[in-house]
């Protein structure tokens, strides 16, 4: 231990003299010293600046706004997010990726979007990234301007089935990837289909088209059913003026500093002087010498003085040596001496050298084996730390054995996810992460990461792992296992394609193609996995967070009833627990809320608010609504009362062979809103009912005559259209919530 310990402090010692130096050659970056030189975690250094008299012009002012979590970020142009700003002409940017859409196999085009670059400044770097499109029934233009004159470059990807696509292969059959010549800037991406995906529509909706970072894109046969990320990294060249040169702009530099013609592209850019460091197009501070002498490791060996002068340094050898003392394309410094001395002066410092380095090597294998133990002692405290003994002990109680539950290792979900790379990034909200991952055999699944773990919750997350391996239904999320071995315990779930119900029904940008059929499917299925879990398990289930924001939907549109974190276990003999109130705002049954009392009315009535979203359209809660009409569940009982349902239905669904239909589900909803749980029906009953509707809707001649008067008024509201949006981001939640998930800390109510 006592060496370990001493390995340690060399190394802190080190690290600290390291940073002590580093220090002490920090230059001036902003253009004056009130000028703000980082925005969050990147440095902004002239000729980019934040506020107007901190920028060379207006390509080069810098948006420093906040990211969704509150983070500073900062924004070039429009809306692109700066990750890296280098001073020796590189701009690193996440790029929009150009997305063509077909919503199925008949060829109707739900979504497009061709994003661009339009900054005379910047370049794009043709070392630094590539040309990429995505798809199997795809071709994809990137078009730009290359000395003033119109210039595209592209690539084509045919397949008829994923069954020849080869994960991280970008050689032509599923990705196509080309270089990108040199001097393109003012560009636009644009992806496009032969047959409008009708052939592959099954397993590949869209075209994707994109300028990536070298190796920052790693194909997978996953994305094309849809690529995780609505940005890719790229990086482009910046340079001032693009038609002025260094000849022509006299005294553009700072000092100790030169002007100097870009590779890519026009313009000019400045550089520092050998042996100077700082920021070249500040004219006031130029660039500073740098204190050779200061720097790790020396220039001069150990038996020579380093002098530090303007631009460089000299060494001079102590008195009895002879030579120029530079380490580095040097001679040193050796004795003046005779030759049997001078092998003395070889032999003993070579010992003393072999010695040092046989002491440091059993050194480290020793520290490594005890950070070895050190690891495996860790693991088995998380194991313990998070649940696994409760785990254990649950799962004998339920009747139900370890291989219920897989464990994975640490090691496996870090592989699975490439040690959880930005790339594989499904969702993100304030208290955890969502990843994708890869497991072996291709198999993709969604990784459950919280940012931080409350040891008091740590019963709550293991109940949501017994519940899970209670249920087996095709309209509810399946659980595959989960990790304990780290500091925050991990859930592993089978992997949903398309997002969040809440997503479909708020997204202005694809709610446009969210049509009826659809929403009473959706309605239909989760009243069923609700159903099935209040009366088809071993021990039935209240799920008590039911919402549009835990309900996942496939490419089929089939939903799946997702995070089980507050469910509860209602032992047979009862109909009722007595539990602390958990939740959320808007979905709440008001009579659990005032009662402490949770039944599974609680769960009808949350259903019902969820159905009165698919009907209008509206949040749950909204401060836009006047204050007696901000819930959603009272807004909607009034209007029904009022007979002025067809002033808040969502008009997107609304025609002449449905109205009937979506009078029975509104009329059921009011049902589930009512403010007694006995005057609501059962999931049962619900699923039923639903069904029926459903069978109807399918079966034209099942239909009685549905066009009447009133019908006419409805579809005579003033039809608006919708432009399509941005894309949409796989998350699990963003409401807010009363009680506790298991990747995130919740409002508990007494």
């Amino acid at each position: 231990m006592g060496l370990s310990r001493m390995f340690l402090q060399v190394m802190c010692v080190s690290v600290l003299v390291s940073g002590m130096a580093a220090a002490a050659v920090a230059f001036p970056i902003a253009k004056r010293p009130h000028c703000q030189d980082q925005c969050g975690d990147v440095k902004i250094p002239y000729p980019f600046g934040i506020t107007e008299d901190c920028y060379l012009n207006k390509y080069f002012r810098i948006n420093c706004g906040n990211d969704s979590s509150g983070r500073p970020q900062p924004v070039v142009g429009k809306n692109l997010v700066v990750t890296n700003i280098s001073i020796d002409g590189e701009l690193d940017i996440l790029m929009y990726i150009s997305r063509q859409c077909y919503e199925n196999s008949s060829g109707v085009l739900g979504y497009n979007n061709n994003p661009s670059l339009r900054v005379p400044a910047f370049t794009i770097s043709n070392t630094k990234n590539k040309f990429v499109a995505v798809g199997c029934d795809t071709y994809a233009y990137l078009n730009a301007y290359r000395n003033n004159e119109r210039f595209s470059i592209g690539c084509m990807s045919i397949c008829r089935s994923p069954k020849n696509v080869i994960n991280g292969s970008c050689s032509g059959i599923g990705c196509c990837q080309v270089d990108i010549p040199k001097g393109l800037k003012n560009f636009t991406l644009d992806a496009r289909s032969y047959n409008n995906h009708t052939r592959v529509s099954k397993f590949n909706p869209c075209s994707f088209a994109f300028v990536a970072k070298q190796d920052s894109f790693k194909f997978s046969s996953v994305y094309l059913r849809n690529m995780p990320n609505r940005r890719t990294p790229m990086v482009l060249d910046w340079a001032i003026n693009g038609k002025e040169t260094c000849e022509n702009s006299k005294n553009v530099c700072g000092r100790n500093s030169h002007c100097y013609h870009p590779e890519n592209g026009d313009g000019y850019r400045c550089r520092c002087n050998k042996g100077y460091e700082g920021n070249p197009y500040l004219v006031e501070y130029g660039c500073q010498d740098i204190n050779e002498c200061d720097s790790i490791p020396k220039p001069c060996v150990t038996t020579a003085t380093c002098n530090n002068i303007d631009g460089n340094f000299t060494c001079t050898c102590l008195d009895g040596y002879e030579g120029d003392g530079k380490i580095i394309n040097g001679t040193g410094c050796r004795p003046k001496a005779s030759a049997g001395r001078s092998s003395i002066h070889i032999i003993i410092p070579l010992a003393i050298s072999i010695g040092i380095l046989v002491l440091f090597m059993g050194g480290s294998s020793i520290y490594c084996g005890l950070k070895r133990r050190k690891l495996i002692k860790l693991k088995e405290k998380f194991f313990q730390q998070n649940g696994g003994l409760l785990l254990q002990q649950k799962l004998l109680n339920y009747r139900a054995s370890m291989e219920v539950v897989k464990i994975f290792s640490a090691e496996e979900l870090e592989k699975a996810t490439n040690n959880y790379d930005e790339s594989r990034m499904l969702g993100q909200g304030g208290y955890g992460t969502v990843y994708q991952g890869v497991l072996p055999e291709n198999k993709v699944v969604a990784i459950k990461k919280s940012k931080v773990c409350d040891q008091s919750q740590i019963e709550q997350f293991i109940n949501e792992v017994i519940v899970l391996t209670q249920i087996n239904h095709r309209n509810v999320v399946k659980m595959l296992g989960c990790c304990l071995e780290t500091e925050v315990p991990l859930l592993v779930y089978e992997f949903i394609t398309n997002g969040t119900l809440s997503n479909h029904i708020h997204d202005k940008s694809i709610s446009s193609s969210f049509s009826w059929e659809k929403r009473l499917k959706i309605a239909t299925e989760t009243a069923g996995a609700l159903a099935y879990l209040h009366s088809s398990t071993f021990v039935p289930i209240i799920h008590r967070d039911v919402k549009p924001a835990n309900i996942l939907l496939d490419d089929n549109y089939s939903a799946k009833v997702a995070d089980f974190g507050t469910s509860i276990l209602v032992p047979l003999d009862q109909t009722e627990v007595a539990t602390l109130v958990k939740g959320t705002f808007g979905y709440l049954d008001p009579e659990y809320f005032y009662s402490n009392r949770l039944t599974e009315k609680s769960d009808v009535y949350s259903f019902g608010v969820v159905v009165a979203e698919l009907l209008t359209g509206m949040k749950a809660v909204s401060f836009d609504r006047p204050e007696m009409d901000r819930s959603l569940a009272m807004y909607f009982n009034s209007a029904i009362d009022d007979d002025r349902l067809h002033q808040i239905l969502d008009y997107q669904i609304v025609s002449g062979d449905n109205i009937n239909a979506i009078k029975e589900v509104a009329n059921l909803t009011k049902r589930c809103l009512s403010v007694r749980g006995e005057d609501r029906p059962t999931m049962k009953e619900l699923a039923m009912e639903l069904e029926g509707l459903r069978i109807m809707e399918k079966h034209p001649w099942a239909k009685a005559d549905l066009y009447t008067e009133e019908n006419e008024y409805l579809l005579s509201e003033p039809i608006h259209s919708l432009s399509i949006g941005v894309d949409v981001d796989y998350s699990f939640s963003s409401s807010t919530t009363f009680g506790f998930d298991s990747m995130r800390n919740q409002l508990v109510v007494n």
